[in-house]
């Protein structure tokens, strides 16, 4: 499995308020980041893994509907959190 709990609870503390806290919305950008990276990477070996790409397709338009609501809320914790996960929009 590539995302184990303890990767779960690093991710939660590094970018969520607190460990316990994994419904903040910096937690689950950087999750949902994560797991984007990895599915992509698996694409990059397997171009015909249809089932794969639709399903990283859905994580990529729950992050955008995320980052939104990030902007609409705090535009600095926006920022922030877009320059510490390295995405561009």
């Amino acid at each position: 499995m590539y995302l184990t709990a303890e990767k779960k609870q690093e991710i939660f503390k590094e970018y969520g308020k607190s460990e316990q806290n994994t419904g903040s919305p910096e937690a689950q950008i950087a999750l949902f980041t994560y797991r984007i990276n990895h599915l992509t990477e698996h694409l990059k070996k397997n171009k015909k893994d249809f089932s794969t790409q639709r399903a990283l397709m859905r994580l990529v338009g729950k992050r955008r509907r995320l980052l939104d609501f990030l902007k609409e809320k705090d535009i600095e914790g926006y920022r922030a959190l877009i320059k510490s996960l390295k995405i561009r929009k």
